[in-house]
């Protein structure tokens, strides 16, 4: 992970990288969950949302799709990500 990108442009390069998909949006959210658990005071890097879309999450269940964008994440998770809300679309 580098601090040259913005955090939600890294995890969207990775969901690129593992899951291919045909649509994708990462929208930081942080700002919205200021003063909630997991927030920190900058308002930035917390909490993201996931719009995504790919042919890898044809014919899997809705845990099983999930799991596959938490385990492409995990670094991110396991570095302060707090939170990341996955549309499938």
């Amino acid at each position: 992970m580098s601090r040259a990108q913005p955090l939600h442009e890294q995890m969207a390069e990775r969901l690129r990288e593992r899951l291919r998909p045909t649509q994708l949006e990462v929208i930081d959210e942080s700002a919205l969950h200021a003063g909630h658990a997991g927030a920190n005071d900058s308002g930035v890097g917390t909490h993201f949302r996931v719009r995504i879309a790919a042919p890898v999450f044809e014919g899997r269940s809705r845990v099983a799709r999930h799991r596959l964008v938490y385990d492409a994440l995990h670094d991110f998770l396991a570095a302060g990500v707090h939170a990341v809300a996955i549309e499938i679309l």
